[in-house]
C-alpha cells in the first residue's frame, strides 16, 4: 500500500495524463497543473516539502489535504506523488521574534538595544504538514529505483518485441508489393483477350454477350484498382518520408489544386482558418488534406459542398478539422469507416474502393496522430485529426503514402 510505505493521507500515480488515486488527493485538474510545475521546476530523483503552498502557490486550493508533498519522477510524464495535509501549530516563543531589539532617538543618535520584554508570546503556522522522515524518503528512493528497473525491463521486452514485429511487417508488405504487382499481369491480359474477342466477334455477338463482356471488363478495372490501393496503403512504410517545418497553408493549396476540376463542376466553397508550421511529411500532409476534402466533395449533399478547414492549439499538439455540409455519418459506423476497404456505400452510389480513410488513418500514425469523426446522418461531418508539435522523435522513417479518395 503506497500510503503505509510513508504515512501519507493520499497517493496519486501520474501516468502520461492518466492518474491513479489511494485516500486523499487534489482533484484531477490540480494534480495535472502540479505534474506541469513539477516537471519545470523539480530535476532531482525526489522531492519533498512540508510546505508545499509556500513555493507552489497554486496548492492552497487543496492545502488541507496537500500542504506536504513527496514527489518521485519515473520518467519525464510519470510520478508518484504522496500528499499530507496541513498541520495547524502554536509556536510559543519568548518575546515577539519579530520584535528582537528596540530602537531610541537620544539628542539625534539612533540607538539599538535588546529587547526588554520576554513575555510569552504564540504564533499560529499554517500553510504546513507534518515533516517527512528520512526513512520516509529512502523508501520512495528505493520504490523509484525497483519502479525504474521494471521499466527497463519491459522496454528491452518490448524492444526485442518491436523488433520482431517490424521485420515481420517488412515481410508482409513485401509479400503484398510483390502480389500485387504479379496480380497485375493476368489482369491486363484477361481485359486484352476479352475486349480482343469483342472486337473481332462483335458482328455475332448478341446483346446480353456484350453486357457480359462489358462486366468482365468492370470486373477487371476494379480488380485492378483494389490491388493500387493495395500498394498504396502498403508503400506507407516502404518509402522514404522527410519530416521537415511545413507550411500547412501551403501543403492544403496543393491539395486544392489537384482537385480543382472536380471543385469547379460541384461549385464548392472551401474556407480555412489560419494555419501554423508543423513538424510533418508535406506530401503527406497534402494527401491527407486531399483525402479528405475530396471524401466532403463525393458525399455532398444536393446542396454544393461547403467545406472549412479548421486549425486550433492544444497543449502538445494541432488539432485540424474538415467540416463539410455534406450527407452526413451515422454515429455507429465513426470508427468502420477508417478499416481497410470498408465501405457505406454501394460503388453505384459512390465510386471507390474504401482505401482512402484507411490511409489517411495510417498517415497520421506516421505522425504519432489521431483521426476521428463527428457526424449525424443527414447533418454533414466533421473530420478531426491531430498533429503532435514537435513532430515525431525521428525525423526520418521508412514510409510513404499514395492518396486514394
Amino acid at each position: 500500500n503506497l500510503l503505509d510505505l510513508t504515512s501519507a493521507q493520499g497517493a496519486a500515480i501520474c501516468f502520461g495524463d492518466n492518474f491513479t488515486v489511494i485516500g486523499e488527493t487534489p482533484s484531477e485538474e490540480d494534480l495535472k497543473f502540479l505534474v506541469q510545475w513539477l516537471k519545470q521546476n523539480v530535476n532531482q530523483e525526489v522531492f519533498y516539502t512540508d510546505s508545499l503552498p509556500r513555493i507552489y502557490p497554486d496548492a492552497q486550493r487543496f492545502k488541507d489535504i496537500g500542504s506536504g508533498l513527496l514527489a518521485i519522477p519515473i520518467s519525464k510524464r510519470n510520478y508518484v506523488l504522496w500528499f499530507r495535509s496541513e498541520v495547524i501549530q502554536t509556536v510559543n516563543w519568548g518575546g515577539d521574534p519579530n520584535k528582537a531589539f528596540e530602537t531610541t532617538h537620544t539628542e539625534g543618535t539612533l540607538q539599538l538595544s535588546p529587547r526588554k520584554s520576554f513575555e510569552l508570546w504564540k504564533e499560529t503556522v499554517r500553510l504546513t504538514s507534518l515533516p517527512w522522515k528520512q526513512v520516509e524518503i529512502k523508501t520512495a528512493l528505493e520504490l523509484r529505483k525497483a519502479l525504474i528497473n521494471i521499466v527497463l525491463r519491459q522496454a528491452d521486452e518490448l524492444a526485442q518485441l518491436a523488433q520482431d514485429l517490424e521485420r515481420s511487417n517488412a515481410e508482409l508488405k513485401k509479400f503484398a508489393y510483390v502480389a500485387s504487382h504479379d496480380l497485375q499481369e493476368p489482369l491486363n491480359q484477361v481485359a486484352n483477350y476479352v475486349q480482343l474477342l469483342e472486337m473481332r466477334y462483335n458482328d455475332k455477338l448478341d446483346e446480353d454477350a456484350s453486357e457480359f463482356i462489358t462486366f468482365a471488363v468492370e470486373g477487371v478495372s476494379l480488380m485492378q484498382t483494389l490491388i493500387d490501393d493495395v500498394l498504396a496503403y502498403s508503400k506507407v512504410d516502404l518509402q522514404g518520408i522527410e519530416f521537415k517545418l511545413t507550411e500547412v497553408e501551403t501543403a492544403l493549396d496543393h491539395a486544392l489544386a489537384n482537385l480543382r476540376g472536380r471543385i469547379r463542376e460541384t461549385g464548392a466553397v472551401i474556407t480555412h482558418d489560419p494555419f501554423p508550421t508543423v513538424m510533418a511529411d508535406s506530401t503527406q500532409l497534402m494527401q491527407l488534406f486531399q483525402n479528405l476534402i475530396g471524401n466532403a466533395i463525393k458525399f455532398r449533399s444536393e446542396q454544393p459542398p461547403e467545406i472549412h478547414v479548421g486549425a486550433k492549439r492544444l497543449e502538445d499538439s494541432w488539432l485540424f478539422s474538415v467540416q463539410d455540409n455534406g450527407i452526413g455519418i451515422e454515429p455507429q459506423f465513426s470508427d468502420r469507416i477508417f478499416v481497410i476497404f470498408q465501405r457505406l456505400h454501394t460503388r453505384d452510389e459512390y465510386p471507390g474502393t474504401g482505401m482512402g480513410l484507411a490511409i489517411c488513418k495510417k498517415i497520421l500514425e506516421c505522425h504519432r496522430g489521431k483521426i476521428w469523426v463527428e457526424s449525424e446522418l443527414g447533418h454533414g461531418a466533421t473530420f478531426y485529426f491531430t498533429i503532435p508539435v514537435r513532430g515525431r522523435e525521428r525525423e526520418r522513417r521508412n514510409g510513404g503514402v499514395t492518396m486514394s479518395i
